[in-house]
């Protein structure tokens, strides 16, 4: 258990694991806190459909389904994807999903750049094979592959 003399006094900031809800709060001093035990465990992302999105855990074999809110950027997930779930350690609640940093994926389709368009810093929209669609530089084409930050969901360098 933690207590106030563990952080500073006064206003803080706290954000709902489970909704994701910031909100304020002022602790008093001597007040006790609850810690949370939390649990990172590596699945695979099987599918989605109308349940939810469902995952596989890589050591027991175990199924389970997360509702769409509690999946980072749900758009970039790719089949056979692996990802980190966040469970509540005592009552092994799934409390959200994350994406590795980066990814890479397959442009399926972007506009042909404008030759000679280069002097700006210009984006155009693209789709990858997830059906995502991310903002990337004029100069990317269909089928070229692109790392993009999940953290972001923006486009970062050209994979070879």
């Amino acid at each position: 258990m933690a207590t106030t003399a563990d952080f500073r006094n006064g206003m803080c900031m706290l954000k709902s694991m489970t909704t994701g809800r910031v909100f304020d709060h002022k602790f008093s001093s001597g007040e006790k806190v609850e810690t949370a035990r939390l649990e990172r465990r590596k699945h695979q992302f099987l599918y989605n459909d109308e349940l939810g999105y469902h995952f596989m855990n890589l050591d027991t074999y175990e199924q389970v389904t997360l509702e769409e809110k509690m999946v980072e950027h749900p758009a970039l997930l790719k089949e056979g994807q692996e990802v980190e779930i966040l469970f509540h350690d005592e009552t092994e609640t799934p409390i959200n999903c994350e994406l590795p940093q980066f990814i890479t994926l397959e442009v399926t389709y972007t506009e042909p750049g404008i030759k000679g368009d280069t002097a700006t810093n210009t984006l155009k929209q693209a789709e990858v094979e997830t059906g995502a669609k991310i903002q990337v530089p004029l100069f990317i084409e269909n089928g070229e592959k692109i790392k993009i930050d999940t953290k972001k969901a923006a486009y970062v360098e050209r994979v070879k």
